[in-house]
């Protein structure tokens, strides 16, 4: 499962991210300056939306621990209050003890319920990157077997800072993870060429009432969890369209040319 992108993604590897050329230099101070201020506001009122940005329009919900969860009602995710998550260096040290393995035939049975439906989209000329890539990079590298170049990135195994522009960029088990959603989407969306694929593998969550016993939120590292309008929402917010979905957790979206229209 790749690592977590935490609050200190958002403050300390910001720069990191912009050097790569994704942006000027003036656009990458007013990005910063402006991820600091939403920071500051989403830590002092842990009910404001980590992905729409908005307060105010949500309720309480049950999880299966004691967490505290909110429901957004504009956007439909379930996020937990800041306050919960955890300490980065507990995170990390959960995700040190993973034993993801190409040698594993399940876990590469579970990558490949994101690479397959990628695969028909994509071509040898093309570029990748795997935007959460965790400590052992399985998924880069059933790319790579397919001839296919794809670059590793994860705030605290590879963080060296990408190296855009990408045909795709690929993230397996790692929204759950966002703190700020928004701002990771923000930074997502750059890397990749006009047109480019985003395929995310994320459980999306499907009904209220059964929240408090679904399992994926008893990982104490998922702390944002989408729904199919979730991901509708996206679309129109940071400029992709629906290209692919399961009834479960895979979601493939196209950054849309500059002038379209399209949302989802």
């Amino acid at each position: 499962m790749p690592a977590s992108f935490s609050a200190f993604f958002t403050s300390s590897r910001a720069a990191a991210y912009c050097s790569s050329g994704a942006r000027g230099k003036t656009d990458r101070n007013a990005a910063e300056f402006t991820e600091k201020l939403y920071f500051l506001k989403f830590t002092s009122d842990p009910a404001s939306c980590p992905l729409c940005r908005i307060s105010g329009q949500t309720t309480p919900v049950r999880g299966p621990d004691d967490r505290r969860y909110h429901l957004c009602g504009n956007c439909s995710v379930i996020f937990v209050e800041p306050p919960h998550h955890l300490p980065q260096a507990e995170e990390r040290a959960r995700y040190e003890t993973h034993k993801n393995s190409i040698e594993d035939p399940g876990y590469v049975r579970h990558l490949n319920r994101l690479l397959h439906p990628m695969l028909p989209h994509l071509d040898r000329t093309m570029r990748g990157l795997d935007y959460g890539s965790g400590p052992v990079p399985v998924l880069s590298l059933l790319v790579r077997q397919q001839g296919i170049v794809c670059d590793d990135y994860d705030p605290f195994f590879a963080d060296s800072p990408p190296r855009p522009p990408y045909d795709f960029v690929i993230s397996s088990e790692c929204f759950e993870h966002f703190c700020d959603p928004a701002g990771e989407i923000g930074r997502i969306r750059p890397l990749l060429k006009p047109g480019g694929l985003l395929g995310i593998m994320t459980e999306r969550w499907v009904s209220v009432d059964r929240f408090g016993s679904w399992h994926y939120p008893r990982d104490p590292t998922h702390v944002v969890f989408y729904h199919a309008d979730s991901f509708a929402f996206m679309c129109t917010r940071f400029g992709f369209a629906t290209v692919w979905r399961d009834e479960i957790r895979v979601t493939i979206l196209r950054r849309n040319e500059p002038g379209s229209t399209k949302g989802s």
